[in-house]
């Protein structure tokens, strides 16, 4: 049986879109991962950040500040949960996905799942690192523990993948 053209394009991106999110859950699990081989080196990013120790002196709203270390861990163990929930929700996603590939409705049912680890990496680098690390403690007025830009990028990539994942998915004619 000859398969048209039409059903090899549409396999395809669907192959795309699953790639897609396994390259998010792979990145997310790396960072995960990282932050507990490594757990010092973002620990003091997340300390001073939400410390506001790098900020302009004359700030008036330095009075947020959170100094006390045991919530200072909470908040970075909180970042790190959230990475690894990312990573497991793309990762089974791309599975769920993968499975699903061969017809556009059961693709479709799938996406539900990858589209939560994508959600999850918008809100924690938006929400997370935009407006309350960098508004709310001021972030964006240290020259050193500033990761606005990169939380941007991160997200940017996450949510590229987001909308690539939610197009609409033509059945592919047999």
């Amino acid at each position: 049986m000859k398969v048209s053209e039409p059903a090899i394009g549409a396999r395809a991106i669907r192959l795309l879109k699953i790639a897609m999110v396994l390259a998010v859950g792979l990145w997310a699990l790396l960072i995960a991962s990282d932050n507990l081989v490594d757990y010092d080196s973002n620990w003091q990013f997340v300390r001073h950040v939400l410390s506001m120790d790098t900020v302009f002196p004359d700030n008036r709203l330095r009075w947020r500040a959170i100094t006390d270390p045991r919530l200072q861990a909470l908040g970075y163990w909180a970042i790190i949960a959230t990475q690894w929930l990312m990573s497991a929700l793309c990762l089974a996603g791309a599975a769920r996905l993968f499975a699903a590939r061969r017809h556009a409705g059961a693709f479709s049912a799938a996406k539900a799942l990858a589209a939560w680890g994508l959600g999850l990496v918008f809100l924690l680098y938006f929400v997370g690192f935009v407006v309350i690390g960098g508004e709310w403690f001021c972030m964006w007025q240290s020259t050193i523990w500033n990761g606005q830009a990169k939380a941007v990028m991160f997200l940017s990539c996450a949510m590229f993948v987001l909308l690539v994942l939610l197009v609409h998915d033509e059945e592919a004619p047999s």
